[in-house]
């Protein structure tokens, strides 16, 4: 089941999108949306494709959608717009696709069928995980590391932070990946982004990360086994 957003406000055009939709495949889960301010209110990672319009009021599709990315950096995002000529901006927010209006069904099938190829390709396993009031959806392999402080997790990832709460036990079952590793009672580590071990530590780009002496020689030899092609 593909999950898909539709945020338009102007009622012709998302009937337009919806009827394509539906014509395309009737399997698909849709969801519309007449605003973005609607949209993102307890906005929830689920969506495989989110249709955006860019003119909107209170929040424009650019706007929103940075503010979605925020959360989710998976989904795969076109912008359906008459404003052509900010198209270039799309990539500040990792527009897949853009359409532009008026729609006519061939252009819309060629590229949603391009869209659903991206998502089929797509191999890279995702988590969701609760942060204050709302839900990110990371992709395991852009995890560098977890560090709990206090029951507060911090996910730290290639672009960006995520805060959770609970405990290290509870995201290394989430993760589920044997190549994260344990260095201390505080940093689950993924080895794939450790770049050396020096003096105890994890050298994870500018940052080390104490390999406490309990942990050292199970550590050291799953990096080992890592770089030596046991994955």
């Amino acid at each position: 089941m593909v999950n898909i957003a539709v945020v338009e406000d102007n009622d012709r055009e998302r009937e337009i999108l919806t009827e394509y939709l539906k014509r395309f495949s009737p399997q698909f889960a849709i969801e519309v949306f007449s605003s973005a301010v609607i949209f993102l209110t307890d906005y929830t990672p689920k969506y495989d494709i989110v249709f955006m319009d860019i003119d909107m009021p209170c929040i424009d599709g650019m706007s929103a959608a940075a503010k979605m990315r925020k959360l989710d950096d998976r989904t795969c995002l076109i912008f359906v717009t008459n404003l052509a000529k900010y198209a270039i901006k799309g990539y500040e927010v990792q527009a897949f696709d853009f359409m532009v209006k008026p729609l006519t069904y061939a252009n819309f099938a060629m590229k949603l069928t391009r869209a659903l190829n991206h998502l089929q390709a797509k191999t890279e396993r995702e988590i969701l995980v609760k942060s204050g009031v709302n839900t990110a959806r990371i992709a395991v392999g852009n995890i560098k590391y977890v560090e709990i402080r206090a029951h507060k997790i911090t996910y730290h990832l290639v672009d960006r932070d995520v805060i959770s709460y609970g405990t290290l036990k509870d995201a290394e079952t989430l993760i589920g990946d044997r190549l994260f590793v344990r260095c201390n009672t505080c940093f689950l580590v993924n080895l794939r982004f450790v770049d050396a071990i020096n003096d105890n530590c994890a050298v994870i780009g500018e940052e080390r990360l104490l390999i406490s002496y309990p942990r050292r020689v199970e550590f050291k030899k799953a990096l080992t086994d890592y770089l030596c092609g046991e994955k």
